[in-house]
């Protein structure tokens, strides 16, 4: 796989994609460089940046990559020039700092900036736009785009930013608890005057944005929420007369995007809510941080009602910080304060200071989880309420979105109506959504809640498209999809549906991609991890990374827990020199699938080329109880695997796959895609405008991509399989 190709760098003139950080590259060179829509690229001309990867236009020549007028000028580049396009590992950034016009930093918050930049790859160096990246101009209805459109007027859409500091250093992505401040127009440091360095606290009026009835699938949070609030606020006398205090910390978790903020807005409608944000309160001076958090507290206890800090982790990280302290003192007073509630959000609990769960702090706390399909589908009505639409099907947009919160689905909601704003442009008709657009939507928005397990989105490959492998996939079905499709069967006949499945085969024989088909198959959020991306050398932090993996799972069930060379992850105990470490990650991952807490719409599937190195109680009945033995593929299943990895490569009608497939004796499935593959570089190689990929192009890729199926190891699997 090669590490960069050189293009020739074209203007994108896609209003869609104008200001926005999108390089658009055909799929040909996506799968060249081993890439997914929407991952990171580099791009290097006379300097570098970065941006993000989406899919050109069918009639894109294979060896151009079309450049908004901003990252083409970030890349140093001039149209037909030639630029270098590369993977690059993008880290998700703490802080950043831009420097802007004067009416700009004068009027955008920080938090509006943050919200506008959400998603965004930058380096420093690099000008960027406010243009929201799934946005456009006069289609978009969210808070970012109304705020800048207020504060900066007409002109916010033309407004370029100078990137001048990240944290870390190297390509960063703007996330919901990143500090993004307005830097010193000279130096590019955070501009220390008290006005532009501590915002003031905000004191929300008594109506919110959402009421209580949209927050669908937390209706229970809410009215727990709702009786504190009352008990301690409005009826104290009562738990003083049990002998209780009325004091009230909440802490309310969950993952971003899924509305922690917004229900507590909602719930406290009709008091006063005075909102603290914590990234950039996090993001001053030890002295400046503690006075905004005074400044703060002083404000609730001068009229009573709510103090709400937004992601405190990033004002209260662990390890504590000095001035940590001083913070939880100012909270503690608010919390002692008759009528003063103090409610905390938080996308991290376990990275945050352990004393603010204390007694006289946040000493309750509430959970929000990931919405399940029929979540999503109540949310999806919520959205689009009063949006004229055309024949949706919001079933099938809500199955279709496993792993979206509250968040991700407006944000699906606003790429469908950009989509259809566009048509309704071009053919003059009113403007309405259609299933096909929220059907391109899903092409372009992920989940933002992702962590740093990979969670497999669902693609468009079934279980259908899978060239043979006709027992694997009835296997699977049996035990994976039945179970989580049919539950009230299992229950009619009385019997528990199997826990977990082994796959076991030779490398490249489509262990992980049968996975993928299952996931789209059933409409799963599958959280996948390779076993040896879950050790670490520090005590209890793989053990933790465990359990937090099957935390996530839970909570976005219906799931599937993908573990991939799990022999790495859980061999068998006694035999290693690491003191203990995999022998206490084999016992965290036999709790989970086996202890108190039940796994409720939760399958694990186990894949390795070495099932014989796995700890055998991992393998008893209520574990991994069902192993699947994964064939290398023979003749047959070769022509299928061929015929669907060639679907997308345009062959030209010299090219025979069915024989090719016969020749193709000792290739895994992963050889066969492989040749295709170097065929088409081979093709653009020969000619970079090549329209098709001839014979003579197959039998030279042939040259480079030998079979990897190793005999003796093939034989040495069927002797396990035979044994079981």
């Amino acid at each position: 796989m090669p590490s960069n190709l050189a293009l020739t760098a074209r203007l994108n003139t896609s209003a869609l994609d104008s200001r926005r950080g999108v390089v658009r590259l055909h799929p040909e060179v996506l799968a060249a460089l081993g890439l997914r829509e929407w991952d990171a690229v580099s791009l290097t001309g006379s300097r570098s940046t970065s941006a993000v990867a989406g899919v050109a236009p069918q009639d894109t020549p294979a060896g151009t990559a079309l450049l908004d007028d901003v990252t083409l000028s970030n890349a140093g580049l001039r149209e037909d020039t030639t630029v270098l396009v590369a993977p690059v590992t993008v880290y998700g950034a703490r802080s950043i700092t831009l420097r802007g016009s004067t009416l700009a930093t004068q009027s955008v918050s920080s938090a509006t900036l943050r919200q506008a930049l959400l998603g965004k790859v930058m380096t420093i160096g690099d000008t960027v736009s406010l243009l929201p990246r799934d946005l456009g101009p006069g289609t978009s209805t969210t808070a970012a785009s109304s705020a800048l459109a207020s504060s900066v007027g007409i002109t916010w859409t033309s407004e370029l930013l100078t990137v001048t500091g990240t944290d870390p250093a190297g390509p960063v992505s703007v996330q919901p608890n990143s500090a993004v401040n307005w830097g010193d127009s000279t130096t590019g440091s955070v501009a220390p005057a008290l006005p532009a360095a501590i915002s003031p606290p905000t004191v929300w009026p008594a109506a919110p944005a959402v009421s209580v009835d949209d927050l669908r699938g937390q209706h229970v949070q809410a009215g727990r929420l709702t009786e504190w609030l009352k008990l301690a606020l409005d009826q104290p006398d009562l738990l003083e007369k049990l002998g209780a205090t009325p004091n009230l910390g909440v802490l309310v978790t969950g993952p971003a995007g899924v509305g922690k903020a917004m229900l507590v807005r909602a719930v406290c409608a009709g008091r006063r809510l005075v909102e603290l944000d914590g990234p950039d309160t996090g993001a001053l001076a030890a002295q400046d941080r503690q006075r905004a958090v005074a400044d703060a507290v002083a404000t609730v206890i001068s009229g009573g009602g709510v103090l709400l800090i937004t992601d405190i982790d990033a004002l209260l990280p662990t390890p504590a910080e000095p001035v940590s302290a001083l913070i939880l003192a100012e909270l503690r007073k608010a919390v002692a304060t008759p009528g003063v509630a103090l409610v905390a959000t938080s996308q991290q609990p376990d990275a945050l200071d352990a004393r603010l769960r204390a007694p006289d702090l946040c000493d309750r706390e509430l959970g929000l989880s990931l919405p399940d399909g029929a979540t999503r589908k109540a949310l999806l009505e919520v959205l689009l309420r009063d949006v004229p639409a055309d024949s949706l099907t919001l079933d099938e947009i809500g199955e279709r979105t496993p792993g979206f919160v509250r968040a991700d689905l407006a944000a699906l909601v606003r790429e469908a109506a950009l989509r259809a704003a566009a048509r309704a442009s071009e053919d003059g008709k009113p403007p309405a959504l259609t299933q096909e657009d929220f059907t391109g939507a899903l092409t372009v928005i992920r989940p933002l809640s992702r962590s740093a397990t990979e969670e497999v989105s669902v693609g468009s490959v079934t279980l259908e498209d899978v060239g043979d492998m006709i027992e694997v996939k009835q296997a699977l079905t049996e035990a994976v999809l039945w179970p989580l499709q049919h539950p009230d069967t299992f229950a009619r006949l009385g019997v528990d549906p199997p826990r977990g499945v082994l796959l076991y085969g030779p490398p490249g024989c489509g262990k992980t991609f049968v996975v993928r088909a299952l996931a789209s198959s059933g409409r799963l959020s599958v959280h996948a991890v390779k076993g040896a991306e879950l050790m670490d050398k520090w005590v209890g932090s793989s053990e933790k990374a465990v359990r937090e993996l099957f935390r996530r799972a839970r909570d976005s069930a219906p799931s599937l827990v993908f573990l991939d060379e799990i022999d790495a992850l859980a061999p068998r105990r006694g035999q290693s020199f690491d003191s203990g470490v995999t022998d206490r990650v084999v016992a965290a991952l036999l709790t989970e699938l086996d202890g108190i807490e039940p796994l409720r719409d939760v399958v694990v599937l186990g894949a390795t080329n070495r099932p014989d190195l796995i700890d055998p109680a991992l393998l008893r009945p209520g574990r991994l109880e069902k192993l699947v033995f994964v064939e290398p593929p023979d003749a047959d299943a070769r022509r299928e695997i061929l015929r669907t990895a060639g679907k997308s490569v345009p062959l030209s009608p010299e090219v025979d796959l069915d024989a090719l497939a016969g020749t193709l004796d000792g290739y895994s499935a992963a050889d066969c895609v492989a040749l295709l593959r170097e065929a088409a570089l081979t093709a653009m190689r020969r000619s970079i405008d090549a329209a098709d990929v001839t014979a003579e192009d197959v039998a030279k890729a042939r040259e480079t991509v030998r079979p990897s199926l190793d005999p003796d190891q093939v034989e040495s699997l069927r002797a396990f399989a035979a044994g079981r």
